[in-house]
Formats: structure tokens, C-alpha cells, sequence
């Protein structure tokens, strides 16, 4: 079980944010002598800097309407939704809420971190082991929630001393400053704390690889991440690479491999392994130690544990709602899920994935060979990524009796319904398929799904019979990556969930590798080969070999498309390419398209203009800090 908590009415907390501006302008109504008496208080108050991650304008809800507006992923569902707030739909305004939100939670963050930084230093009763670490930690998300600035409002009020400083007291209004040099503070500060003879982080492993807490690891891996983002931000701008950007891509290996060398850290076994431990309220059960860093959710909004999230709610397999029926538990409840989030088929594409044609598979069931089964087809590329990210079915009810709550899934075609059953039978990397349910077959029957009759039981839909028909197979899925499924509640709450979310995979870690060493070396290196197929291999696709540097880039993208779908990365990805605006629009075209159901509905959704490369100033805090001018170009 989870052994990190967030106790979010902790009034170490919640007593030290109150103010009218969302930079924290006026001084405070506490004494701040009544703080900070002991360590316990003062890892009170760290959590409450923590906590800024799982709050619901954050990664506890309605992040993924700011940063999951991408070429990968649409705001969708089947009652044809569209978000008034936020970028996801194209509809954002100066007065965006969302938008608004965000900037004033992460603020909240920093004067949270500048204070407890002024304050942990006068304490006499605390180690100074422990000082250096807790002092670390909040030095650390400090600069993570400038780096969420910068990245989405470029030139940001930079502010490094709490309200009740002299200095924030006299200087109520606060410019924007440039973002390069909030990027140099962003580098300096996790190198610093991260570093053995100047900071205080402690390794993962002395963390007891307990992800929910800033490692060592943590530090490296968000380092290599914000170096290569800063290597990238011309592009957003439309200006020359900067003379330094090969510096910039070296730095981000030099802090990956410090990762890969010192963090002691791999792949799970299986790509799905992480997921399932988030979703199930575990910790690293594959013992590889994949998840670096995750954002901490614990309970359900009824308890007396209060740090609850919607990750599986508002991102995850849609089904429907039994919350109210306190009859309808385990695999008959799944976790009702609004899944707003839809795969685009591009995604799909990108696994190259083709159904097998009816006549090209026996009619009897195909036969297990252990890790995979046989079917008399051509070849198929068998992409394990495929099955966990994008959804291959989908939770059946009966219309006749509701009450049975879900009595099956109906699987877009025998062919994935069978590679899923595969991983079932392969007992000795278990997991995904541990969750079925049993189809009364008689001697010789397929579980083949009829619309026109309600069935009990896994079923599959009819394989296409030719080439036209596997052709128009629906390719837009519901985003699968976060399943209810696996919560371990006895009865699970409608809407929040405790399922964690990951900040720095091990993955993410590697990849980021193989596109330096590409970048900077002008040819893939040998490294970035070793890195690449890593994380290839583990998905069960083949290695690559022999590339120019053009198309090692180019399956670089691809690549982490696939692996890191729906973790809030790729609209960044694209920024730092200089893919953004150019990968939405060109959906467009695409969203009249027979295999996408949801085409016309989300078409508005990818004619962003050239202003999303950047958030608006939110216009709340324009009329309160008069220092700043103007807003980002196009808002």
C-alpha cells in the first residue's frame, strides 16, 4: 500500500495561502513564530507544498484541459462534449478559468516553498540532515512549479521571497521577467539541491523507491527534461536555434545518464505493470523501480484522508455509473468514468496496427503459444502498448436488468480480444488479463457479440471481411491508460478516485537519451540506438538499425507518442519541435474520415491558431499587478 498520505486540511497548509492576489501580494494575518516548533510540523508544512500537484486545477483534474489538447488526443465521448473552459476545444479566452486556476495555484506553490525556505532555517530543534532534506525538497518544487510557468506563460513574475518579506512588501507589483533567465534559476536550483556536496535530495533507493517524494533520480530526470524543453523554445518564437543548444541537449544527457548510472532504476516487466500498481494503490510490485516520480492521491472524498483525485474518472474507460447501487461491487462496478479523453487515430496509426480479415483467421479458436497466440494471417505488429493506452473494448451492460450492473466487454475484434486473453494465459507475466469475464460457451462456440440480443460474458465484434471493411474500422477509442478496474475500494466512489499519476517515468528517461545523443552527435550514436530499443523491446516490437539522423528523429516522435500517450507531455513535445500548431491543424483535414467517428464533432478542436503556443495572462491578474503589460502574442 501507499505509505505517502496528503492530509490537505492541514492547517500548516491551508493557514499560510489566503491573500486576494494570485501572486500573494498582501502580508499575512499570521504570527509566523507559531510555525515550525519541531520537525513534525515542519513536514506538515512540506506537505502542503506537495499537495499544490494533486489540487484539482493541477493534476487532480483540470490539467488535462490546458495540456491534453494534442495531436494524439481529443475532448470527446459519444454525447459530443465540448469543454467551455480551458485550451482542449480552442474556445480559451484571457479569462479562461482553468487557465486562471492553474496560474494561481502554482503561485501558491512558490510563496508556499519561498516562506517555508525563510523559515526552516531559524528552527533549533531538527536535525540538520533532516533540515538540508526538507529544505531541498521545497527548493526543488519551487523551480518545478517555474518550470510549469515558463512553459506555458514564457516570460513569468518571478518572485523568490514570501509576502512577509521586506522586500515582496515593498514591491507589490512584480514585472515579467525573461524566461531564460527564470530557466537558468529553474537549472541551477535542482542541480544544486540534487548535488552530494550542496544539496539534500536523498537517492531513490534510500527513499525506499517510494516515488511520491523528490529523489535524487527525481531531480536528474526533471533536469534532462527541462534542459531539453529550453533547447527547444526558439521554435515557439520563430527564432534561430540559440548558439547554445547543443550545450543545452548535452547537459540533458549529462543528468539522464546520471539517472541511468546512479538511480538504479528499469523497465517493468510489463508496460502495463506501473499502471496497474497506480490504479491498485501500490507501489512498484515489478521491483524495477520504472516510476520515478508520481503525483500522491489517497482516499475518496469520504473519508478521513482527504486527497483524492479524478484521475480514471475524468481521464479513463468510460462505463457507466452503479455508484448509488451498494449491491453492484467488484467487476460488476468497474469505476464509472466520464472519459473525456479520446486516442485520435493518428495514434492508433502509430502502432500500425491492421485487424486481421475474417478470412484470413480460423473460425476456431486460435491456439495459445504461451506469450502470444497463432492466427493464419500476414504479419501483424503486435505493439503491447496498443492494447493498455487505447481502449480495444468496451463494458457492456444489460438493458433487461441493470441491477447485474456490468456483465462483460465487448472487444472491437476477435483478433484483440484474443491477444488481451493472451496475456491472461501467460502466467508468469500476469496482470492485464486478470480482470474477465467467463462467457458461457458451448462445445465448439465463438463469443461472438449480436447487437440484437443481450449476452452475458467477454464477447467480440465480427472480424472485417475485406480490405474496404478493416479500412473503415473505428480508429478514435477512449483513452485506456487509467483503469478503474484495479481500485482496490470495496465500493468505488463516482468521482474520485485515489489512483496516482506519473510525473518522470524511467522510459520517459530513456528516450529523452536517444533524442540528445541523436541532436548532438548529428547521426543516432550507439547510444541512442541501446536507449531506444529498450524501451522498443519492452513493447514488443522490433529494434531499430541503420537510420539517418532525419528518421531517427522522426521514430523518436513516434516512439514516444506510443509510450507516453496521455501523461500531459506531448503538446510540450510538439512545442519544443516546433510540430505544435502545424500537427493540429493538420488533423483537420483528416477528422471527415469514415474510421473517425467522432470527426466532425472535434474538427474545431485542431484549427488552434498561433497563440496556443503559449497560455494567456490571465486577465485576474493583470488588474492587480500593474507591472504587467501587454499579454502573449495573440491574446
Amino acid at each position: 500500500m501507499k505509505k505517502i498520505k496528503y492530509i490537505l486540511l492541514s492547517i500548516f497548509a491551508a493557514g499560510m495561502v489566503a491573500s486576494c492576489s494570485f501572486l500573494d501580494k498582501e502580508p499575512y494575518k499570521i504570527t509566523p513564530d507559531k510555525y515550525f516548533q519541531d520537525e513534525q510540523q515542519a513536514s506538515a508544512y512540506l506537505t502542503g507544498i506537495y499537495a499544490i500537484l494533486s489540487q484539482s486545477s493541477f493534476y487532480g483534474g483540470d490539467y488535462m484541459l490546458l495540456a491534453g489538447g494534442d495531436d494524439l488526443t481529443c475532448y470527446g465521448g459519444s454525447t459530443g462534449r465540448v469543454s467551455n473552459t480551458g485550451l482542449i476545444c480552442n474556445l480559451a479566452t484571457t479569462s479562461d478559468p482553468a487557465v486562471t486556476a492553474l496560474w494561481f495555484t502554482l503561485y501558491n506553490g512558490i510563496e508556499r516553498a519561498n516562506y517555508f525556505i525563510e523559515q526552516i532555517d531559524k528552527m533549533t530543534n531538527i536535525t540538520e540532515e533532516k533540515r538540508n532534506q526538507f529544505k531541498s525538497e521545497a527548493r526543488f518544487l519551487r523551480a518545478f512549479y517555474y518550470f510549469h510557468l515558463v512553459q506555458n506563460w514564457g516570460d513569468v513574475p518571478f518572485k523568490t521571497e514570501s509576502t512577509m518579506s521586506t522586500e515582496s512588501l515593498n514591491n507589490k507589483d512584480l514585472p515579467r521577467k525573461a524566461k531564460d533567465e527564470i530557466y537558468q534559476f529553474i537549472v541551477d536550483e535542482m542541480a544544486t539541491v540534487a548535488d552530494d556536496e550542496t544539496g539534500g535530495l536523498k537517492s531513490a533507493a534510500e527513499l525506499g523507491y517510494l516515488p511520491g517524494r523528490v529523489s535524487k533520480s527525481a531531480a536528474w530526470g526533471i533536469l534532462a527534461r527541462v534542459y531539453m524543453f529550453w533547447a527547444g523554445e526558439h521554435y515557439r518564437d520563430k527564432l534561430p536555434a540559440p548558439a547554445d543548444k547543443n550545450e543545452k541537449l548535452k547537459k540533458a544527457i549529462e543528468y539522464g545518464e546520471m539517472v541511468v548510472k546512479n538511480g538504479k532504476h528499469d523497465l517493468s516487466g510489463k508496460y502495463w505493470d506501473i499502471f496497474i500498481d497506480m490504479c491498485s494503490d501500490k507501489y512498484d510490485t515489478s521491483g524495477k523501480h520504472e516510476s520515478i516520480w508520481e503525483v500522491e492521491f489517497a482516499g475518496d472524498g469520504t473519508g478521513d484522508v482527504r486527497a483524492e483525485g479524478r484521475i480514471g474518472n475524468t481521464i479513463g474507460l468510460q462505463c457507466a455509473d452503479f455508484s448509488s447501487k451498494t449491491n453492484i461491487v467488484g467487476k460488476a462496478d468497474p469505476g464509472y468514468a466520464y472519459a473525456f479523453l479520446w486516442a485520435t487515430p493518428k495514434l492508433y496509426d502509430m502502432y500500425g496496427y491492421k485487424a486481421p480479415m475474417g478470412d484470413k483467421i480460423d473460425q476456431k479458436n486460435p491456439t495459445w503459444t504461451g506469450k502470444d497466440y497463432s492466427v493464419d494471417t500476414e504479419e501483424i505488429v503486435r505493439d503491447d502498448r496498443f492494447i493498455w493506452n487505447i481502449a480495444p473494448f468496451t463494458y457492456r451492460r444489460l438493458n433487461s436488468n441493470a441491477n447485474l450492473g456490468i456483465v462483460g466487454r465487448t472487444f472491437e475484434s476477435k483478433d484483440l480480444y484474443w491477444w488481451v486473453m493472451s496475456k491472461f494465459a501467460d502466467k508468469e507475466n500476469t496482470g492485464y488479463g486478470d480482470i474477465s469475464y467467463e462467457y458461457p460457451l458451448e462445445e465448439g462456440e465463438s463469443p461472438i457479440y449480436n447487437s440484437k440480443i443481450e449476452q452475458i460474458g467477454d464477447l467480440y465484434k465480427s472480424a472485417p471481411k475485406n480490405e474496404t471493411a478493416r479500412e473503415a474500422l473505428r480508429r478514435d477509442l477512449c483513452c485506456a491508460k487509467f483503469r478503474r478496474e484495479y481500485e482496490p475500494t470495496a465500493k468505488k466512489n463516482k468521482n474520485n478516485t485515489l489512483i496516482n499519476f506519473p510525473l518522470l517515468r524511467y522510459s520517459d528517461v530513456l528516450l529523452m537519451l536517444a533524442e540528445a545523443e541523436n541532436e548532438v552527435n548529428g547521426q543516432p550514436s550507439d547510444k541512442a540506438y541501446e536507449y531506444i530499443n529498450k524501451v522498443r523491446t519492452r513493447a514488443g516490437i522490433s529494434e531499430l538499425e541503420g537510420l539517418t539522423q532525419d528518421e531517427f528523429r522522426e521514430e523518436l516522435k513516434k516512439e514516444r507518442a506510443r509510450e507516453l500517450c496521455f501523461e500531459f507531455l506531448r503538446r510540450y513535445d510538439l512545442i519544443r519541435w516546433g510540430d505544435y500548431i502545424k500537427s493540429m491543424n493538420d488533423l483537420v483535414n483528416e477528422t471527415g474520415q469514415k474510421y473517425w467517428n467522432q470527426g466532425f464533432q472535434v474538427a474545431n478542436f485542431f484549427r488552434i491558431p498561433e497563440s496556443y503556443n503559449y497560455f494567456p495572462i490571465p486577465e485576474s491578474e493583470k488588474s492587480v499587478n500593474k507591472a504587467i503589460i501587454g499579454n502573449n502574442p495573440g491574446w
